[in-house]
């Protein structure tokens, strides 16, 4: 996201670039937002439950979570765009674990929406400002790696924190879980504060100075992009065990599916990074939505037809990880080979464009469930992943 140091600054604050060891520990901070983010879809049939709503509105909690962190990441990035960015992104995650414990003590649903949007406040400070400063960190050749190590945080937060969220949900309680998350944001904060290097802010710029990057041809066709592929892709994870419910999943099996997701996601996102700095993105991205859109239809058919075979529901949920979480360092390399000396302006636009899509999708999915139950909800991301293939296609020379 914007509010980090635009290139020509950072590279002042440092001179030569660090490898992509030195992102690794933006990677745990992204690991504790992830969990955040995350976790939610290990437990939903039974925080609504708790909290006496349908699992339909439960899930609106991501949707909410989604908008909130769409709409303020550029604005935060304008008005934090002086503060120096160790300091930033160690605020960002004790905003990020004072709203879990809120979250785990809310006695009802109003204020349980109200603490996601506290951690929107956290997580849109964060997750951008990282992916703009690992980008700084390294060699230009090893952007899409730096970047991916990033997204990395993201994807083992899949692989570990949603599978441990619904043991954990089942074990004790989501409260309790919820409680964890938030111990775990306050120390990846400690850590971050220890260990990252120190940068210094960027000089303050105006919000529609910002936004006018959004005028260059090759920044307004890629973001649409990643608004379509988070709706298709991410859309539905929120109700991830209601879906594999319709698979005919038992409640035993669902924290090892949930893991095989986050395998996926771990593998499709580092793939991509070191695909997208030998072939460009633009392939490894039509690959990604070609698997997505086979997978996805798979899955419609599986729901619909009553296959109810563990050996497939694996497989499954580890091409949709692998699917899923392709995309985000390819769509910021994109976007920074387009502007690369407003690199912290567009991976905060792109930041913004992701949690757009992952809003339309968790509410479209919660509108389709009740209505046509999985196979209707999984049917029509299958077609938005074909749309997003079309699109790449229509775009790919801008």
């Amino acid at each position: 996201m914007s509010g980090v140091p635009d290139r020509s600054r950072t590279a002042a604050a440092e001179p030569a670039p660090r490898g992509l060891g030195a992102t690794l520990v933006l990677a745990l901070g992204t690991f504790a937002v992830g969990t955040d983010a995350f976790v939610v879809a290990g437990f939903l049939p039974a925080m609504a439950d708790s909290l006496n709503v349908s699992e339909g509105a439960a899930g609106q909690s991501a949707t909410v979570f989604a908008i909130a962190y769409a709409v303020l990441a550029p604005v935060l990035a304008t008005a934090a765009a002086r503060v120096p960015r160790r300091a930033l992104l160690v605020a960002a995650l004790v905003v990020l674990a004072l709203a879990n414990l809120g979250s785990a003590l809310a006695p009802s649903y109003p204020v349980l929406m109200a603490t996601r949007v506290l951690a929107a406040v956290g997580a849109a400070a964060f997750t951008p400002n990282a992916g703009a400063v690992a980008s700084a960190l390294v060699s230009p050749a090893q952007r899409a790696r730096a970047l991916a190590v990033v997204v990395g945080g993201l994807t083992v937060a899949t692989a570990l924190g949603v599978p441990l969220g619904n043991a954990a949900g089942r074990v004790l309680d989501w409260r309790v879980t919820l409680g964890l998350v938030a111990a775990l944001c306050a120390v990846c904060a400690v850590g971050v504060r220890l260990v990252m290097p120190a940068l210094s802010g960027a000089p303050h710029l105006a919000l529609r100075r910002r936004l006018a990057a959004l005028r260059r041809p090759g920044v307004v066709t890629v973001l649409p992009l990643s608004v379509l592929g988070l709706t298709a892709s991410y859309g539905l994870y929120a109700y991830t065990v209601p879906v594999l419910r319709a698979l005919g999943v038992g409640a035993s099996a669902e924290t090892w599916l949930l893991f095989l997701y986050g395998v996926g996601a771990v593998i499709g996102n580092l793939v991509a990074g070191a695909a997208g700095d030998r072939h460009g993105p633009v392939p490894v991205l039509a690959v990604g939505y070609v698997a997505l859109a086979v997978t996805l239809g798979v899955f419609t058919w599986a729901t619909a037809s009553g296959a109810h075979w563990p050996v497939l529901a694996g497989a499954l949920m580890l091409g949709w990880g692998m699917s899923t979480w392709f995309q985000t360092p390819l769509q910021q390399l994109r976007l920074i080979n387009a502007a690369p000396e407003e690199t912290a302006v567009v991976v905060g636009l792109n930041a913004s464009a992701l949690y757009a899509g992952i809003a339309l999708g968790t509410a479209l999915c919660g509108v389709l469930l009740p209505w046509g139950g999985a196979p209707a909800a999984l049917g029509t991301c299958t077609a938005l992943a074909v749309v997003c293939l079309v699109y790449l296609g229509a775009t790919r020379h801008r």
